[in-house]
């Protein structure tokens, strides 16, 4: 389940690109969250990366006390609220394509403590990937999703879950669903 050739350099252009390409949009939103509460834009969690390592994983905060925000809820939606772990992708912790990042609870609460699971975290997590893209479907599914991911990896594959990410955040998670069922 190794990585292919040439993925950290795709990690590096990609998020090198996406951190210059988007550095006004990343900052719009970091005046905007503090505008509407005044708390910090960034939220920060630890996550456990390849080799079971702990890692921080950087994201827009998205919630107060609880509650998501006017801004988060729309940070959510248009997958905004990612777009600080390209961040992680550059500092190696994360890939662009990949297994979701799980935190050690969500680990426990799907059983994937035991040794069973290391194939799981034989790679980085990603920003996107198969799982990701098909969230909600259960932990099963993202098993399922994340195996396959893993025997599969290529150029092309990380090219277009990439492609697939960009159309499902620009036009919207519901929109390319109705797509799919109608299809």
């Amino acid at each position: 389940m190794n990585s292919y050739p040439g993925k950290r350099t795709l990690d590096i252009l990609v998020s090198g690109t996406a951190c210059i390409a988007l550095a006004p949009v990343v900052a719009g939103v970091a005046v905007a969250t503090w505008f509407e509460d005044g708390g910090p834009p960034l939220f920060r969690q630890l996550r456990i990366g390849e080799h079971r390592r702990a890692f921080t994983i950087i994201k827009f905060r998205s919630m107060r006390d609880s509650h998501i925000t006017l801004i988060g809820r729309w940070l959510r939606q248009s997958g905004i609220d990612e777009l600080p772990q390209f961040l992680n992708v550059l500092r190696g912790e994360m890939s662009t394509v990949g297994p979701r990042p799980l935190t050690e609870h969500d680990i426990d609460r799907l059983g994937w403590s035991d040794p069973s699971h290391n194939w799981r975290f034989e790679a980085k997590p990603g920003i996107t990937g198969l799982s990701q893209l098909h969230a909600g479907r259960g932990a099963r599914d993202s098993e399922r999703l994340d195996k396959l991911y893993l025997k599969r990896q290529s150029l092309a594959l990380d090219l277009q879950l990439i492609a697939a990410s960009f159309v499902v955040n620009i036009v919207g998670k519901r929109q390319v669903r109705r797509w799919l069922r109608a299809t």
